[in-house]
């Protein structure tokens, strides 16, 4: 059985997630905990609830999903694990934070790269990898098909998608691959986006803007 913890972070209001097992083997997804309180609430739902974090995991390498990176690898003493194509998004993230005023940003380096289709191992379940670029160059998606849920960043939000104007965005690239790696899924799959409530495969093939059937063309 998979459980699935948000925490909403910082000032981009960004979802970081826990997802762990009745036995307590926990990946850390998308840390934006960045202040001392952030990270306060992550350590006392782990703590509280006898989980043993094994994953740091980043969907993409956006400021507002990496600030708490460093302190996730430090305190856990946990690998990062990012697609190839995000590792100079993940770069650039120390250059440009002081700009949104995070004077404190530690950057750190992956350990791990990410392909498509990778399972990656959560206790005795898996999490499968599906690439969906668009929004940044190598950003993924992980899927546990068994409980039928997505951890799924900033491609797919309720009503709306991912932004494709920052670099290595693809607007076209993003409607294409939501379509061809999303929305064949199972229409009741519950999607965990990095900002926003969540939502369904078939409520988004239905209602979305831009890629629903109901989509202006």
């Amino acid at each position: 059985m998979i459980h699935i913890k948000s925490f909403t972070f910082n000032p981009f209001q960004e979802n970081t997630y826990l997802v762990y097992t009745d036995s307590g083997e926990t990946a850390i997804i998308d840390p934006g905990c960045h202040t001392a309180q952030e990270r306060s609430e992550v350590q006392e739902f782990i703590t509280s609830n006898g989980l043993n974090p094994i994953l740091l995991l980043n969907t993409h390498c956006h400021i507002d999903h990496v600030l708490g990176n460093a302190w996730v690898k430090k305190n856990y003493k946990l690998e990062l694990s990012i697609h190839p194509e995000e590792v100079t998004v993940l770069k650039s993230v120390e250059v440009y934070a002081p700009n949104y005023g995070f004077h404190g940003f530690e950057p750190t380096k992956a350990d791990n790269y990410l392909h498509e289709g990778d399972l990656i191992s959560l206790g005795k379940d898996q999490l499968k990898v599906l690439f969906v670029p668009g929004h940044a160059p190598g950003h993924v998606v992980f899927y546990h098909e068994g409980s039928k849920q997505a951890i799924v960043g900033d491609t797919l939000f309720r009503g709306s998608i991912g932004r494709t104007d920052l670099p290595g965005g693809n607007h076209q690239l993003l409607l294409q691959k939501i379509k061809s790696e999303l929305f064949t899924l199972p229409e009741e799959v519950v999607l965990f986006p990095g900002h926003g409530p969540e939502t369904t495969v078939g409520y988004e093939k239905l209602y979305n803007p831009f890629v629903g059937q109901r989509a202006i063309h």
